[in-house]
């Protein structure tokens, strides 16, 4: 992870297919949507763009996507405009959504599709506090959903709408995007509620990691659940008590596996009963 950089071309999913985009302008949020949806054609997907504006200005924004005609026509491709399913401030329900997409992915299976890919321009549906904690609880609950099933989604918002606070925030609940200013990635990971921790818990995590931490523990269960760390450079002693902290309120035990020592001795100089470190290869 490079903090601070922001690319303009999609990064390698690498069997993820759920980014983070932030965008300046509409233009670049079309060229990078079709960037987006083509790679999900060429894997036999279903698509679709969801965005502010007329159901026509979508489709001409999809003209360049190669054989639209035939595509459009077979259902390979869809369009869906923001302003027709949501109203102004909505606040989305996590689970209703969740649910809707699980849907449409089971529609694209049936349809002999290999999956459904969505690029979405969701810019409006976090301007306020409310909607953005429930879209992140949200974010968290679909990446969940999309590490079983074969469902991806871009997730854009506007950084001259938005700014880099909000970008941030959203960002680490992402597995990748472009969005890099954030040192961490919290995101779902495996089945039972496992989660994969990645990049740096330091300094700059003090104030975007709890927040991301709250979202994500909220959906936690009792028992245990593990976090797999192993692509998690640093954590320092804030990033552990948040962890056991969170565990603590939840009546869970947090399994973090790491490939690090260090983790091991700051939970036993800390006493941390909630948190068990793994050492793994």
């Amino acid at each position: 992870m490079n903090p601070g950089a922001e690319s303009n071309h999609l990064p390698a999913t690498d069997g993820r297919g759920h980014l983070c985009w932030a965008f300046t302008d509409r233009d670049e949020f079309a060229a990078r949507a079709r960037e987006f949806m083509a790679e999900g054609l060429g894997e036999g997907k279903r698509v679709c763009l969801i965005a502010p504006g007329t159901v026509e200005e979508l489709v001409g924004d999809l003209r360049d996507l190669p054989d639209f005609d035939e595509q459009w026509d077979r259902g390979a491709v869809q369009v869906r405009s923001l302003d027709g399913v949501y109203g102004a401030g909505v606040v989305v329900d996590p689970d209703e959504q969740v649910r809707v997409y699980h849907a449409e992915t089971q529609a694209a299976v049936a349809a002999g599709f290999t999956g459904l890919r969505v690029a979405a321009n969701t810019t409006e549906l976090v301007r306020t506090p409310a909607q953005l904690a429930a879209f992140a609880t949200y974010e968290h609950a679909v990446d969940r959903y999309m590490a079983a099933y074969r469902f991806e989604a871009m997730c854009a918002y506007s950084r001259p709408d938005l700014g880099s606070d909000v970008i941030n925030r959203l960002a680490a609940l992402h597995p990748r995007g472009n969005a890099d200013t954030v040192p961490f990635r919290l995101h779902g990971w495996g089945g039972g509620g496992a989660v994969a921790l990645e990049g740096e818990l330091d300094l700059r995590s003090h104030d975007v990691f709890p927040w991301a931490l709250g979202h994500v523990a909220g959906q936690w269960e009792p028992g245990e659940v593990v976090v797999d760390a192993r692509e998690l450079t640093f954590i320092d002693h804030h990033g552990l008590l948040r962890l056991a902290a969170q565990a603590e309120r939840r009546g869970t035990t947090v399994v973090l596996r790491t490939r690090r020592f260090s983790p091991a001795r700051m939970v036993d100089i800390l006493g941390l009963s909630t948190v068990r470190v793994e050492q793994v290869a």
